[in-house]
Parts: structure tokens; C-alpha cells; sequence
């Protein structure tokens, strides 16, 4: 049925794709029913919305429409962004289609920090159900769940490739596990398989009006994590995924109808899933409750590689500025690690755990964040399929962003019990992008570029007249039309030329991946540009890339911008560019051939 690398690319999917959706019934019904009586009615309607909701939201919007889109390795905001901006004429729509795609990244980054708070907490409150703990106090609660998190971020900078093999199995059995125990329950209680009909759902919403609307913000909680079936494509490839989600699929619907049998036979269930385990086999509940951790660490853990990677892509898309990152492993360019992101994180994750101190008030703030990144990837994607002239797609799409932005109604019930946490996050993060991306274009005003043309003129003067320094210097410039003040102190005001001198241009290309580099033109003696074009995803190593072509430097000039100002927001931008490590620093050049020219600047 499958071939064995279809099944190696399942079975991963499983690890790195499914753990935060697949971790969603540890709390998702248990939540909800604090809201509305679980009644016999209510437990089909609710049921039957969250099926429906992962069909539309998860099911049409991600594995069909989203990962339609583009081309191997494209996931995420950031990138429908990257292929619509050349589908539109208008520079006004541009720029707001690119304010949307900084609020989605600045959501999603929101979403990174309360993934791992809620996922730990939920699996770890499982230890009430065993009789030795069943009086254990919050504050013990939070403190394992604390140590768990401390331990699991302090694990990133050594790589997750030497376990990520383990994470796919262990998943698997998770989802055998859930499913099987859904089946019973089902088997028990079979009228909740009317909830597979739409028609229940509808029900529950026109039967309970205003509170059925805010149901729906515990509801969305099924399908939080679904956004990775798109972000994660590149690293795993389409196939994959979308064979390993119909597992997924009918694994989370069994289990999830399970609960709604389980929740009619004991309505006054306080952690569904946990105390369904334990009801239907006691002697197996404690290693079910030690797989139910491992399962959210495997969830936080994807979340985290998930936020790596978004903030990757804001770095080569320039949205985000430059930040240390170590490769973490040889074989596998896609595993990064960022130290500055990791402990941030951890620092937020923590701050949660002992804000909010139990999972039921902490799913109160979680949801926003998620429905706001769906809304506008639904949003974008609409736009993309009418662009396209794709009107079948182009329609389903619109009517799916409409689900999304009615999910986003109802969650902005939440703001006021915690909701505006996500809120906060996202804004400062979102905050930091606006004052980075205004700087940087300022910043290019400033810095008077000379034209190649004007810049050759003098070249080829001082080329002539001047005694050489034997060797080969390297120097770095984005664009090789308009060459950077730096390049022209270093010829024309200090008069140093090599016999060799090279313009180095790290060009960012429209598709993911791909790499390619070579001399495109002589532009005068002793002058040559040296082109390196990369994907926007793409992970590229400058000094084996120049070694390869035989580049053999004695000096590498950069240059540096001392900033001066008395603007508030400028001097924020100032701080950004100080903490944030050099082009060189970033791509990790040899420091002994390092030469660094300030030029000030006064903004």
C-alpha cells in the first residue's frame, strides 16, 4: 500500500507535524462542558461541531487548499505572502497584504508560547486521577509542569535529530491508543454517532445562541496545531502529510466521539479523557498518563522547531533582524537552533504556567491567537485562487474564511479572562517587525549609494594608479547596481585596492529552496561579482559555497552603521541593530579576515 519511503515520511509527520492537533482531546471537551451542560443534546451538538470543525478548518483549509499551494517546501504566512505580492498591481493593496502577513507571523509566534503552557499543564493535571495524588495542590502541578518545560528547552541547542526518530512511533501509539479507547466507549454509548450529522451542530448553535457563539472559542481548541500540515511541508514534503492526517483524522474523531459517550454516561466528569482511561482500564491509566507527557513534550517540541523556523524565514524575508543560529545537525539543514528565541520563549512558557496556573484558565487565552492566523491565511489564500482564476477554490476558500473569522468572533470573548495575552505577544512581536522594517528602509535612504556607473568611473582611476595589495578581497553588497558608502571609503578615501576584488551578492530567489552561485560579470580589471541566489527557506553555508569556487580570501570588508538619533523609535531600531549579530557574524565568516567600516548615520 505504501512504498518504505512513504512510510518513513508518515510516520514522521506523525512526530513533527501532528503532536500539538493530536494533544488537543486531553483538554478540548473537558473545557468546553465548563461552559454549557453536558446534557445528552448538548454532547451530540458540541461533538458534531468539532468534527465539522476539523473537516472545514483543518481538513479544506490546510490538507487541501493551503497545501495546494506553491511549490515543495512552502508553508506558513510568511510565503502565501511570497506568492501573492507578484500577483498584485496595486502598491496600497502590497502594503497591506504585507501588514496581514506580519500580524499572521506575530500570531503565530503568540501561539508558540501558549502551545507548550497548555499541552504540559493539561497532561500533568492527569496525575490527580491517580489515588496517591489525588490531593496534590496546584502549585506542585505548575512545578512539574515548570521543570518539564525547563528541561525541555534547555535539550534544543543539542539538536532534536538524534530523538526525533522516536517522536513518529510514539505518536502513533498515542493515536492507536485514543482511538481504541473512543471505539469502546462508542461501543457502549453508540448514540453519539449522530453527531457525524451537520445537522446537530447547527442545532446546538440556534438552540443555545449567545452561549452556543462562545462554545465555539473552546471549540477551535480541536483544531489548534492544524496550521502545521502547511508550515511543515517543506521539511517533510505534501504526501506525507496529507496520508498521515487521514489517520490522524479518524484517530481524533473516535476518540472524540468516545469522550461525548463517556461525558453522557458521567456527566459530572471533571478531565473526560483521563477519567475515561481510568474507568475503562485502571491497570494500564498510569502508562497511558506517562504517554499522555510524552506526547505534549513531542507537541511543545514541534511547536518550538515551529518557531524556529518562522522566525528563520522573517531573517531571509528581512522582516526580522539577524540572530545567532547554530546548525544543529550535519545532515539535516532545516534542524536550526536560535538561542535568543529559545530562552524568550522558555521565559513566556514559564510566565503562563504560574500566571494562569491551571489548563481551564489558560484555554480561556488560548484560541485568539490561532483563529486570528487562520482567518488571514484564508484571506490570502482566497485572494491567491482568484488571481489564479480558480473560482471553485477561490469560493470554497472564501467560505472557509468565513468559518475562520466567526471563530475569531467568538474568541474575542476571551479577551478579558486572558486572551489578551495573545494580544500583547503578538503586538510587541509585531511591533518589533514595523519599527525593524521602517528602520531598515530608512536607514537605505540615508546610506546614498553610489550608481555602478559613477562607481566605475572612480574605480577604474584608482585601479590604474595605485600601487595593489597582492591578493583577494571580498566585499558584500545586496544590490550590485547601487554599491554601499563603505566600499567607496575603503577605495577612494584610504586608497586600498587588491589586485583581486570581488562583490559578493547574496541574492533571495521567489521559490523556497535551491541554491546556485557563480562570477556573472567582470564589471572592470581587477573586479568581479560573485552572484550566490538562495531560497527564502534555504539554510546556506557562504564559506564552503566560496571554497567550492575556488575563492581563496585574504580580507573580508563589511560594513557597519553606527546610528545617531534623538527619535524614540529610532533609537529602539538602534538597540535592535546593536544586539542583532552582523551579516558576517550571521553567516559565520572567519573572524581573522574580518575588516569592519562604520559609517554614522543621523536618523
Amino acid at each position: 500500500m505504501f512504498s518504505k519511503s512513504d512510510f518513513r515520511g508518515i510516520v514522521n509527520s506523525m512526530g513533527l507535524v501532528f503532536g500539538d492537533i493530536g494533544t488537543s482531546p486531553i483538554y478540548t471537551l473537558t473545557v468546553i462542558f465548563l461552559l454549557t451542560r453536558p446534557t445528552e443534546i448538548h454532547v451530540i451538538g458540541v461533538l458534531s461541531l468539532i468534527i465539522w470543525t476539523l473537516i472545514t478548518l483543518v481538513t479544506v483549509e490546510y490538507a487541501w487548499l493551503a497545501m495546494s499551494l506553491g511549490k515543495k517546501g512552502e508553508g506558513g504566512t510568511i510565503v502565501l505572502k511570497e506568492l501573492l505580492v507578484p500577483l498584485l498591481k496595486s502598491g496600497r493593496n502590497v502594503a497591506l497584504i504585507t501588514l496581514l502577513a506580519y500580524i499572521g507571523t506575530s500570531f503565530l509566534v503568540g501561539d508558540g508560547v501558549i502551545t507548550p503552557a497548555i499541552s504540559i499543564l493539561s497532561a500533568v493535571e492527569g496525575l490527580r486521577i491517580i489515588p496517591a495524588f489525588q490531593d496534590i495542590g496546584q502549585e506542585a502541578i505548575m512545578l512539574i509542569a515548570g521543570i518539564i518545560a525547563v528541561a525541555l528547552f534547555s535539550i534544543q541547542n543539542k539538536g532534536t535529530e538524534k530523538i526525533a526518530w522516536v517522536f513518529g512511533p510514539i505518536m502513533i501509539l498515542w493515536f492507536i491508543s485514543i482511538a481504541f479507547s473512543g471505539i469502546v466507549s462508542i461501543f457502549y454509548t453508540p448514540v453519539i454517532l449522530k453527531a457525524i450529522n451537520p445537522y446537530y451542530a447547527i442545532r446546538f448553535l440556534m438552540d443555545n445562541g449567545l452561549t452556543g457563539f462562545f462554545v465555539l472559542s473552546e471549540v477551535i481548541l480541536c483544531a489548534t496545531g492544524g496550521e502545521a500540515l502547511y508550515a511543515d511541508m517543506g521539511h517533510l514534503g505534501r504526501e506525507p502529510i496529507l496520508k498521515a492526517w487521514k489517520f490522524v483524522f479518524v484517530a481524533l474523531a473516535l476518540n472524540y466521539l468516545g469522550q461525548g459517550a463517556f461525558l453522557i454516561r458521567n456527566p459530572d466528569s471533571r478531565n473526560v479523557l483521563f477519567e475515561m482511561i481510568n474507568q475503562q482500564a485502571h491497570l494500564v491509566y498510569v502508562p497511558f498518563l506517562i504517554l499522555s507527557i510524552i506526547a505534549t513534550i513531542i507537541a511543545s517540541q514541534a511547536m518550538i522547531s515551529g518557531v524556529f523556523s518562522i522566525v528563520y524565514q522573517g531573517i531571509t524575508t528581512r522582516i526580522i533582524p539577524m540572530l545567532k543560529i547554530d546548525y544543529t545537525s550535519g545532515e539535516l539543514q532545516s534542524q536550526i537552533y536560535i538561542s535568543a528565541v529559545n530562552w524568550l520563549l522558555l521565559i513566556s512558557v514559564l510566565f503562563m504556567i504560574f500566571e494562569f496556573r491551571d489548563s481551564h484558565r489558560l484555554a480561556a487565552a488560548y484560541g485568539l491567537a490561532v483563529t486570528g492566523t487562520m482567518s488571514i491565511t484564508g484571506l490570502m489564500m482566497t485572494l491567491i485562487f482568484y488571481f489564479k482564476k480558480m473560482p471553485v477554490k477561490s469560493f470554497v476558500s472564501l467560505l472557509v474564511t468565513g468559518i475562520d473569522i466567526v471563530f475569531l468572533l467568538s474568541n474575542t470573548y476571551k479577551i478579558p479572562h486572558g486572551g489578551y495575552w495573545s494580544i500583547v505577544i503578538a503586538a510587541i512581536i509585531f511591533s518589533l517587525i514595523l519599527i525593524y522594517t521602517s528602520g531598515q528602509k530608512r536607514l537605505y535612504e540615508l546610506m546614498k549609494p553610489l550608481k555602478i556607473n559613477n562607481f566605475l568611473e572612480q574605480y577604474k582611476q584608482v585601479y590604474a594608479s595605485e600601487n595593489k595589495i597582492s591578493g583577494t578581497a571580498l566585499f558584500f553588497s545586496r544590490d550590485i547596481t547601487k554599491i554601499p558608502q563603505y566600499i567607496s571609503h575603503i577605495m577612494f578615501d584610504n586608497n586600498i585596492i587588491y589586485e583581486d576584488n570581488i562583490f559578493i551578492s547574496i541574492v533571495r530567489c521567489e521559490s523556497p529552496f535551491g541554491v546556485k552561485s557563480s562570477f556573472t560579470k567582470e564589471l572592470a580589471k581587477g573586479l568581479r561579482v560573485f552572484e550566490i541566489s538562495m531560497g527564502y527557506m534555504e539554510i546556506i553555508d557562504v564559506v564552503q559555497i566560496l571554497k567550492d569556487k575556488g575563492i581563496h580570501e585574504k580580507t573580508i570588508f563589511y560594513g557597519i552603521e553606527d546610528i545617531f538619533t534623538n527619535n524614540l523609535i529610532w533609537r529602539v531600531f538602534s538597540v535592535i541593530k546593536k544586539l542583532s549579530p552582523s551579516f558576517v557574524q550571521f553567516y559565520r565568516l572567519p573572524t581573522d579576515e574580518l575588516h569592519g567600516v562604520m559609517t554614522r548615520f543621523e536618523m
